[in-house]
């Protein structure tokens, strides 16, 4: 490696930091309006009483009662989103951050609407849009971002692990599709105890954005970093007992733009060992829905998973602790598997 070679990295990682330290900066700046507006527009979270199959959730209002007894504003993930959009704006790449940062956007207008039914609502049945609603937007939100991918940005092939790219052709938009709904539903229902969401999503976002600085991707590895500033900023606050919650808006913003970046560095078949806390927290809710239709009886004693741990007698604490370690682990992972598979 030359002097010049260095000089460009330390430049370009320089700019980096400085983009993810800007996020941080300006969301701690936004997080002040946000909390007057919250508790001037009485943007409380309403506690869901019943599940997805109908029948009462007795075990998850017991756990989280006394929490519900005070009023957390939600809706907070719009300070990162209004933080994440600035900064990135000052960062625009056709070919790099165009998309995640459409994504981030688009993830965060169809959680805004969830949001806004649950502050307007009672508290009672789910308590905001119905999940095939959900499910729809955000399935022709990834169509949209999987044409762009296809067709404007030229992306054809998937990259497998020690194998190489595999040609796809037009099959790459439903599954740039099936990428963003499955991570962007999968962070929603892993934002269920206080830091937990938070810390895995900067967890893995630190991870792809490593994974594009090494792939010489760095507008797209500014874009993660900055994603990282942001969270940062939003934990600092949402830490055990959270003073407000990312809401709808701020769970699709980030799972949609995930997967986003996931197939920007071509990584998708990396993002299940990056993400696995939340591959195993939709899991279990898939598991649990299947269960009771089919068996009419509970494989957990409440899902997702962490409300299982939490019903075992375990503090909310340290689920999310120990769930912030196995994500830790998970992304190095994640990380040396994209150098030693060929991604980078």
């Amino acid at each position: 490696m030359n002097d010049s070679t260095i000089t460009l990295s330390t430049s370009e990682m320089t700019s980096v930091f400085i983009l993810s330290v800007a996020a941080f900066v300006l969301a701690m700046m936004l997080t002040p309006i946000y909390t007057y507006a919250a508790y001037r527009f009485k943007f409380w979270k309403k506690q869901r009483e019943t599940s997805t199959t109908g029948e009462k959730l007795m075990v998850f209002v017991k756990l989280h009662k006394q929490k519900f007894q005070r009023n957390i504003p939600t809706m907070a993930g719009c300070i990162g989103v209004l933080a994440i959009a600035a900064v990135t704006l000052a960062n625009l790449d056709r070919g790099q951050t165009w998309l995640p940062l459409a994504g981030l956007l688009g993830g965060a207008f169809v959680g805004l609407l969830d949001d806004i039914i649950n502050i307007r609502g009672d508290g009672t049945g789910v308590a905001g849009l119905r999940s095939e609603a959900k499910f729809m937007m955000i399935t022709a939100l990834g169509l949209g971002l999987g044409w762009f991918f296809f067709a404007k940005l030229g992306y054809t092939s998937v990259h497998l692990p020690f194998a190489g790219p595999l040609d796809i052709g037009w099959m790459m938009i439903p599954l740039f599709a099936f990428a963003v709904v499955a991570t962007g539903n999968a962070v929603n229902i892993s934002d269920g105890l206080d830091g937990l969401a938070g810390g895995l999503l900067a967890l893995s976002f630190s991870a792809f954005g490593v994974i594009a600085l090494l792939q010489g991707q760095f507008y797209l590895a500014g874009f993660c970093f900055t994603v990282v500033g942001a969270l940062l900023s939003y934990l600092w606050f949402n830490i055990y007992p959270a003073r407000f919650f990312m809401g709808d808006v701020g769970s699709f913003a980030f799972g949609v733009s995930l997967g986003v970046v996931a197939m920007l560095t071509n990584t998708l078949f990396l993002l299940p060992i990056i993400g696995v806390i939340f591959v195993i927290e939709a899991g279990s809710s898939l598991i649990q829905i299947a269960s009771k239709r089919l068996f009419h009886r509970k494989i957990f004693t409440s899902a997702p998973i962490h409300h299982h741990f939490e019903a075992a007698g375990w503090p909310e604490t340290k689920v999310t602790m120990r769930f912030w370690v196995i994500g830790a682990v998970a992304a190095m992972a994640g990380v040396y598997l994209a150098i030693a598979g060929g991604h980078i």
